[in-house]
């Protein structure tokens, strides 16, 4: 198992070449279950990044993401844990009725803190707080979803020299989330789904290893 801790790795602020990009934070909502299918659907094994994801759930129903995301890719996929060590290769969901962020030493913090954007989970504490301890390694996803949550994380990433990544409204489920993304956020890329995983997989490791 290689776990991930922060360290001095940081390259050109928002460029897409160049630096390490491993911890890839992705907020979703409507529609986000058959998205992040599609996405891990095509990561390869060996992905040296981990993904952790927030989508809005109901906080009295059991989730089956993590078992969904498993079977749909070859990542393994759980629900994070409060205390549990991040690792290379590895998908992260946050729990229901629990906001999931990042601590200073590569730790999954959980907590039920005040919803933001009427939602706990919500996005924006995990972009936040993975931008403040990863920096440029972050690369920020806003998927399909209504409302605004992820929006302020985003930006967090964006100026803490991450790369920020929004689907395309036009092939979004509900563009809700991805409108707003848009409308306050001047973000790197906007893409339909199917190109995404591409991307991550070029800014990833993998890529790095290959190039």
């Amino acid at each position: 198992m290689v776990s991930i801790e922060p360290g001095n790795q940081e390259g050109p602020p928002g460029s897409l070449t160049g630096p390490l990009r491993d911890i890839v934070v992705i907020g979703a909502s409507r529609g986000g279950v058959e998205a992040l299918r599609g996405i891990v659907s095509a990561l390869p094994p060996n992905l040296q990044s981990t993904l952790l994801i927030v989508v809005h759930t109901s906080p009295t129903h059991a989730s089956l993401l993590p078992d969904v995301l498993s079977r749909a890719g070859p990542l393994p996929a759980e629900h994070g844990r409060n205390g549990m060590r991040i690792e290379r290769g590895h998908i992260y969901v946050a729990p229901p009725d629990h906001h999931m962020t990042v601590g200073p030493i590569g730790f999954i913090r959980l907590d039920q803190g005040p919803k933001e954007n009427h939602t706990r989970p919500a996005a924006d504490p995990l972009f936040r707080s993975a931008a403040g301890v990863y920096g440029s390694r972050v690369i920020g996803i806003i998927l399909t979803g209504g409302g605004s949550d992820g929006t302020k994380g985003l930006i967090a990433v964006e100026q803490s020299g991450g790369v920020a990544i929004v689907q395309d409204p036009g092939d979004a489920r509900d563009p809700g989330m991805p409108t707003s993304a848009l409308l306050d956020n001047n973000p790197d890329l906007s893409l339909p789904l199917s190109e995404i995983p591409g991307v991550i997989i070029r800014l990833s490791s993998v890529a790095q290893a290959s190039a």
